[in-house]
């Protein structure tokens, strides 16, 4: 049954919205979320962040829904309205906003499918807003005890915040992708990109207990970065990454990550779909394990949708036999925030893991637009957008 009559009827809010040109998102005003079900829940927005993801969108390259659509899908919040049906949360309860939205029903599929999430279109909306629908609000959002009695307002607690706006995406992503290649403590890591994924990558590889782990980048801060947590930077644009890994370890890394997905560049700084998995079968030693998290679109000739889709090219040629071979694992995908909440938040809030570090800028969101630009320059880490 629909709940109407919502206090925030007939307002606006402020968000970040893609038009579908390339290059380009707008701050507009959009209608406030309303509780249209009983298990819904309306957050107001204290940080979201933009992440890599959206910048396939930003590009151009993703085939997705029909623009106009609000952007983002990272967060955390305070929950400002709930329906009838919500009855573990609170108004006022903080919380994070993960990428995946629960879908209210169980699943009994054999095969796991890729989760809906927030800022890809629909009537979700997106995170980059002031204000937000969270459907199946129970178990779609992830509680902050820690945040109760918070005061947004100090250095400490925007720190912390900050931390927990990882765990909505990319923390979990991270450690995710490790899971994907096998990882178990005193393994050798490489991963292939040193952006907000990677970074994350190579610090849960930290975490769990990697003997060494490798940062495969050329951008210099973040590589600067990367070696701040104990990472090895390898800069691929000075010399081929395998031969510099190689001359290191020439046995060859246990497992291996691509952090970047299908607009990764070569030495070139070319795009080139399949460098990164060829990269990964020459540094992984036999009987190693791979994971992929970066994300691999569909090439599409639908302008409507993707203006630059058809630039996308994601068949990779391999050899088999050497796969076989070489005892190789592999396993890709999205990760599931929600399901590794309760670890990821117990990381955080007892002083374990400081995922924020990688934040690079704090922003207005009247100030989105610019902030896409510098970050697909590479000219910031992780962009938060503060709402308090």
């Amino acid at each position: 049954m629909a709940l109407v009559n919502s206090t925030l009827m007939n307002e606006t809010m402020r968000a970040v919205v893609w038009q579908g040109n390339a290059y380009n998102v707008a701050v507009v005003d959009l209608p406030m979320p309303t509780i249209i079900n009983q298990t819904d829940a309306v957050i107001r927005m204290s940080r979201a962040a933009i992440c890599g993801s959206d910048l396939h969108i930003y590009r151009g390259t993703n085939d997705g829904m029909p623009a106009p659509f609000g952007l983002g899908h990272e967060g955390v919040g305070y929950v400002s309205e709930i329906g009838t049906g919500v009855g573990s949360l609170r108004v006022g309860d903080p919380v994070i906003v993960p990428f995946t939205v629960d879908q209210g029903h169980l699943h009994t599929d054999l095969t796991s499918s890729l989760y809906a999430s927030y800022g890809n279109g629909g009537d979700i909306g997106g995170t980059q807003a002031e204000y937000l629908r969270v459907p199946f609000a129970d178990d779609g959002l992830i509680p902050i005890p820690s945040l109760e009695h918070t005061n947004p307002t100090t250095n400490e607690s925007v720190s912390l915040i900050n931390d927990y706006v990882m765990i909505s995406d990319i923390f979990a992503t991270g450690w995710a992708a490790l899971d994907y290649a096998g990882f178990q403590p005193g393994d050798t890591v490489a991963v292939f990109g040193a952006g907000p994924v990677g970074l994350m990558t190579a610090y849960s590889a930290t975490l769990r207990g990697a003997s060494k782990v490798y940062s495969v980048d050329y951008v210099g801060d973040r590589l600067d970065l990367a070696e701040s947590i104990g990472a090895i930077p390898i800069n691929f644009q000075d010399a081929d990454p395998v031969d510099q890994i190689l001359a290191l370890e020439p046995d060859g890394v246990s497992r291996s990550v691509d952090a970047v997905g299908y607009e990764q560049v070569n030495r070139n700084l070319t795009v080139q779909s399949d460098v990164i998995i060829h990269n990964m079968l020459a540094v992984t030693s036999a009987g190693g394990g791979l994971g992929t998290v970066g994300v691999y679109n569909p090439q599409s000739n639908n302008t409507a949708t993707a203006p630059r889709a058809s630039t996308v090219h994601t068949d990779v040629n391999f050899s088999l036999s050497d796969f076989f071979s070489g005892g190789y694992k592999w396993a890709a995908g999205p990760s599931d925030p929600i399901e590794l909440a309760p670890n990821l938040v117990h990381l955080v809030a007892s002083g374990k893991a400081r995922p924020g570090f990688i934040v690079s800028d704090v922003i207005d969101i009247e100030d989105a637009p610019q902030a896409y630009a510098r970050f697909e320059r590479h000219e910031a880490t992780k962009v938060i957008i503060a709402f308090d």
